[in-house]
């Protein structure tokens, strides 16, 4: 009998088995458990690391970064001061007595900070938050975040969010310690709400000798010591510095005759963001307006960190410095009187620490005459006055001139006519040689550069010159009777040269005058000459510049040239000398482009030579022929002797005849084709047929070429594509090192910022600052130039001075356009035309925007008023900022227009900046028709000329009842009426409307806020609405009698009822038929009888109610009592709730109490079985 169920497996041997599992991996043993949560994890994890990613910036951070700015901001009273002083006690072991402006100390090996104190106004709010690096955010743990605080949030929002710290203080109020957790628990979800989830929020308690307890403040320190900094786009692309010392450095007679004369000053400070341009940089200060810087220089570091210190003494710059001096330097807070140092351009002012002197008390004589100098009325040359020489004898008001002198002035010898310009030059004593040192002494003084060779060698010349004799040094060379020679001057009498010891003084000739032109030929061949110069010369091959460079022999016409020229001029001078003396210095002519005796009207416009170059660039010239030689020709003879010179017509891409085809010279009549300038020849085809099909195969490999010019050019395309999105080069080993193109560009832009710095490390420091500008770290003196004097005569360090460079195209005005929003927490809409105070870029300004929106993308439409919780376009005049940077604005920034109400009142970003912008206004114009015939209709009062009327011919115009029309033709007679055709009769009282745009340009007001100038830097005031002014006067609002509200009658309109025909009616169909009643010629039953209540049924109807009233009354009251037994009952309930709630929590306490007691037993051995050995 067969086996009806399934048979059993067969069992498999240990060696098949081992077989089976060797041959692959078990696919069930290695596959996932739950692979929706593998996907849900997998898809977490990668969002999580792409929200790490931000976009690529270039760092810009150098070798030696400047300090970090930390900004404390807080209400009034929130312990701002005592915060920096018990910070600055930490780092530096001095106390601080007040704060005033940044305070600069060291906090590490290689960071410096800079404290800085916000004061309580929106303008230093808004400076502040543009350069914060770190902000200090203090907070009144005892009453919470108040208004200062999230405006200063909001401001920061637009600007760039630099790193925050929250700071509370004031939590030694609290005396509950539950509360107090409540309170720190509620204070840092409030943080993390309005800055980030994780914000770091440290606890301040209480004040102990002026300062916060040390524990806590080193914790603080710590945390700011370890803190990384990320680049904000706008710092990143500009140069700014805040400035920690504020000089005038006006003339003082100046000022003594004009006080309100603008001032000359000088700012100090640390560069941030970008290098600083080192010429005419142009600036904006917020607070005084756009400036130019007239110079800038870079000084010694006056608070350096112990990496730099440490490097300039390995380097041999500077000593090691002793322990005091580093004490003295680990602080700089020059506006504070803090460190007791300060560097100026030429000098370093220490402060001595006490009274030196005292006014009547002058010691000695220099003190006597300082201080009458001092008290002068008058400056030199004012007063009658002269000088004494002697305290005995007479002042001496004028100089009586010798004889001789009289003969000179008679002769017309009157002096110098301008100022001596000296000319340096060095010699070597040890070789006895003399040398002219061109780089070093270009170095030293950037005014005396030389543009060409032409013009050092003419300044070489005159300071030779000038170590020369007149004719008055001859006359008084040496005695006659005497061996000893008298000059009129040391350098008369020097040696010139050492190896000229032989010459004899008692012939007239000094020994430094002999073989002065064979010296003076040496020393020029000798020079030095400066490479950067050379490789600009125009006038000189590049072998020659290396030649000179390398100090090697010139070539020989060159060097004949100029040596024959300086040998002339010397020997000439010489023999002049010796035989006359008057014309001793004698210009040399000059062979290059203008005479030197030539007439010019304008030295501007350089003279040529009309024959020299007439010569040049004649046609036979080697200088035509050369230039004719790099022009590309093109022959079209068919000569064989042309074959050389002849360019073939196939190296050129075709496309343009095979689009263009065959044309007809309309002068001639020929017809060209396309081939015609091709190699194949007419003659070389034998009939029709053949040059057709020849011409066929010509265009087909024509278009094959083509072909594959065209694919290579795709293939390329595409490879340049996928470089540019690589960031690298196809070539770069490092392309492969990335899978990423956010890795890409982390890449390129680190490899661009290699090259950057090996380019600048090869320069000296003198040619870096001319290129790159003056580079973040470096601390430089600033000088400007035109600044108002109530700068300086109101000055007040408590509030910053914020220097930041402008872009070329910041320094235009125009029409900005912009998106914005109103504040969600300002209580006010916004209008058109309205001032409003921006903060955009560096600049703190006021001007009137227009709200605009979209209309389908057609047109910009203005708005009245700013849309609620929804952005708008604004337009306003201002500077040209760069798309995409963040504003905030206000209404005003002054603290007594402050009503306690949020005050930002808008933010936004730029969207583009042009010259002009078209927005259009919504008008509408009202007419009403006085004739009408059929579509036709006559309107009065919408216009009032004909010329109005011929302006909207054509235009769509549109009754309220909707029915359309157009505007035909203005009537001769009355004035401003016109024709109108409609789509449908319309009605006498209709009225038509026409809707039309009216074009609007924005107001031209741009009005800086020029807070730095004023006594009460919080109280500036720009353009106010009329409504303020109204206010602020007293005065009230003009009634107009055509804005009065009257009382309108609208009589009641009546229509007719619609009457349908008979006919009509007749043949109207069933379902359409009108249903009407023939009129009622009899009384009804209810007309004639009217129900009158008998006594009876009276009597019944108000017992009814009697009855149905007393029933009433007892629901109500037995429904109040119900809900008052209700009442109690739940009483009764939540009594019961609240009695077992403490039961089971006294209940829990024990329980946990007997479970601890169990635990500490256990780990101290008991509470189990006694062990053997424990004794009582």
């Amino acid at each position: 009998m067969e086996q009806q169920n399934k048979a059993h497996r067969a069992v498999r041997t240990k060696s098949q088995k081992k077989t089976t599992q060797n041959n692959g991996q078990n696919a069930r043993a290695f596959a996932v458990a739950a692979p929706r949560r593998l996907e849900r994890q997998a898809r977490r994890t990668h969002d999580i690391n792409e929200k790490r990613f931000h976009v690529p910036m270039v760092d810009r951070t150098p070798e030696e970064p400047p300090p970090v700015i930390v900004a404390v901001v807080g209400p009034p009273g929130t312990g701002k001061t005592t915060l920096i002083k018990s910070l600055v006690r930490r780092y530096t072991k001095h106390t601080l007595s007040a704060i005033k402006g940044p305070v600069t100390v060291v906090s590490g090996k290689r960071r410096r900070l800079t404290f800085i104190e916000c004061a309580n106004d929106l303008s230093s709010m808004i400076d502040i938050a543009k350069i914060a690096d770190l902000v200090l955010l203090m907070i009144d743990g005892n009453f919470g975040f108040e208004m200062e605080t999230m405006e200063f949030l909001n401001i920061l929002a637009p600007h760039g969010f630099p790193r925050i710290l929250g700071v509370a203080t004031h939590l030694d109020l609290f005396k509950s310690p539950p509360t107090l957790r409540a309170s720190k628990k509620r204070l840092k979800h409030r943080l993390w709400t309005e800055v980030y989830k994780g914000a770091k929020l440290f606890y301040l308690s209480g004040v102990m000798n002026g300062r916060y307890p040390d524990r806590e403040i080193l914790n603080l320190a710590r945390f700011i010591s370890v803190m990384k900094f990320r680049p904000l786009k706008w710092r990143n692309e500009h140069s700014y510095l805040l400035a920690d010392r504020v000089v005038d450095i006006t003339h003082p007679a100046e000022i003594e005759r004009n006080s309100k004369i603008d001032r000359k000053i000088t700012l100090y400070g640390y560069v941030h963001g970008t290098p600083l341009p080192a010429h005419n940089a142009r600036v904006h200060v917020p607070g005084i307006g756009d400036l130019t810087i007239s110079n800038i220089e870079r000084l010694p570091d006056p608070c350096p960190t112990p990496y730099q210190e440490k490097k300039e003494v390995e380097e041999g710059k500077i000593m090691r410095r002793k322990r005091l001096a580093d004490r003295l330097k680990v602080i700089y807070a020059p506006m504070s009187d803090v460190g007791g140092v300060l560097i100026d351009k030429d000098a370093v002012y220490i402060d001595v620490g006490h009274r030196s002197f005292v006014e009547g008390e002058e010691k000695g004589v220099g003190e006597r005459l300082v201080v009458g100098l001092q008290n002068a009325q008058t400056t030199l040359g004012e007063g009658p006055v002269g000088i004494r020489l002697f305290s005995n004898t007479e002042a001496l008001n004028e100089i009586k001139p010798d004889d001789d002198e009289k003969d000179n002035i008679d002769e017309g010898d009157s002096g110098r006519k301008e100022l001596r310009h000296g000319r340096a030059i060095t010699r070597d004593h040890d070789a006895g040689d003399s040398s002219v040192d061109v780089g070093d002494e270009d170095e030293e003084d950037e005014e005396g550069d030389y543009d060409d060779a032409e013009a050092e060698e003419e300044a070489y010349s005159k300071s030779m010159r000038s170590r020369l004799l007149d004719d008055s040094m001859h006359s008084r060379l040496a005695a006659d009777d005497d061996d000893v020679a008298f000059a009129d001057s040391d350098s008369d009498l020097a040696d010139y040269d050492d190896a000229d010891d032989d010459v004899d003084i008692d012939d007239g000739n000094l020994r430094w005058k002999s073989n002065l032109a064979d010296r003076a030929l040496k020393d020029y061949k000798r020079r030095k000459w400066d490479i950067g110069k050379l490789l600009y010369l125009d006038n000189i091959v590049p072998e020659e510049v290396i030649k000179r460079w390398k100090n090697e022999q010139l070539s020989s016409s060159v060097e004949d040239g100029e040596d024959e020229d300086i040998e002339n001029d010397i020997s000439d001078s010489a023999s002049d000398h010796a035989d006359n003396g008057d014309d001793f210095f004698k210009k040399r002519k000059n062979s290059g482009i203008l005479l030197a005796d030539a007439e010019v009207i304008d030295r501007t416009i350089p003279v040529y030579d009309d024959a020299y170059l007439k010569d040049k660039w004649s046609e036979s010239s080697p200088a035509l022929t050369s230039l004719m030689s790099r022009f590309v020709t093109r022959q079209f003879d068919d000569s064989e002797g042309s074959e050389g010179n002849e360019i073939n017509s196939s190296d050129f891409d075709t496309d343009g005849d095979e689009e263009f085809g065959d044309f007809e010279d309309l002068e001639t009549g020929e017809a060209i084709t396309s081939t015609s300038t091709h190699e194949k020849k007419p003659e070389d085809i034998t009939s029709e047929e053949d040059a057709e099909e020849g011409q066929e195969k010509l265009y087909d490999k024509e278009r094959e070429a083509n072909a594959r010019k065209k694919e290579k050019l795709r293939l390329r395309f595409e490879e340049e594509e996928e470089q540019e999105d690589d960031g690298l080069g196809e070539d770069d080993p490092e392309k492969k090192l990335y899978d990423t193109w956010h890795d890409a560009q982390k890449a390129k832009i680190a490899k661009q910022l290699e090259v950057n710095k090996a380019e600048f490390d090869e320069m000296d420091s003198a040619t870096r600052e001319r290129v790159e500008g003056y580079r973040a770290g470096q601390y430089v003196r600033i000088v400007v130039d035109s600044i108002p004097c109530e700068f300086i005569e109101k000055f007040d360090p408590k509030f910053p001075v914020i220097i930041g460079s402008l872009l070329a195209s910041e320094d235009r005005l125009g029409i900005v356009q912009v998106r914005i929003k109103r504040h969600r927490w300002h209580k006010k809409i916004l209008k058109s035309n309205d001032p409003l105070i921006f903060s955009l870029g560096w600049r703190r300004f006021q001007s009137l925007p227009i709200y605009t929106t979209s209309d389908s993308r057609t047109r910009n439409r203005m708005l009245k008023y700013t849309p609620e919780h929804l952005h708008c376009t604004g337009t306003f005049y201002g500077p040209l900022i760069a798309p995409n940077t963040g504003f905030c604005a206000v209404q005003s920034v002054a603290n007594g227009s402050a009503t306690g109400a949020f005050r930002i009142a808008a933010t936004g970003i730029v969207l583009d900046v042009d010259q002009s912008v078209q927005i259009v206004k919504k008008l509408k114009l009202v007419g009403t028709p006085y004739k009408i015939f059929k579509n036709t209709g006559f309107i009065q009062g919408m216009f009032n000329s004909a010329l109005e009327v011929a302006k909207f011919e054509g235009a769509t115009i549109k009754t309220v009842s909707g029915i359309r029309g157009q505007i035909k033709r203005a009537l001769s007679k009355p004035e401003g009426h016109f024709r109108a055709t409609f789509e449908d009769k319309i009605l006498m009282s209709d009225i038509v409307i026409l809707r039309a745009w009216y074009p609007i340009q924005p107001r031209k007001l741009y009005n800086p806020v020029t807070s730095l100038l004023l006594s009460e830097k919080s109280e500036w005031q720009g353009m106010r609405l009329t409504g303020d002014l109204r206010h602020e006067k007293g005065l009230s609002v003009p009634q107009l009698n055509d804005s009065e509200y009257t009382k309108i009658d609208r009589p009641v309109r009546r229509f007719n009822p619609l009457r349908v025909p008979k006919t009509i009616r007749s043949e109207l169909p069933f379902k359409s038929q009108i249903a009407m009643m023939k009129p009622q010629l009899k009384e009804s039953y209810l007309q004639k009888r009217a129900v009158v209540v008998g006594g009876t049924e009276k009597k019944k109807r108000e017992m009814m109610q009697k009855v149905m009233t007393l029933r009433n009354e007892q629901v109500r009251k037995r429904q109040e009592k119900k809900q008052e037994r209700k009442g109690m009952h739940q009483k009764k309930i939540a009594e019961n709730e609240e009695k077992r709630k403490e039961r089971e929590r006294k209940d829990k306490k024990e329980y946990f109490q007997r479970q601890g007691q169990k635990r500490n037993a256990g780990r101290q051995g008991g509470g189990g079985k006694r062990h053997r050995g424990d004794d009582d």
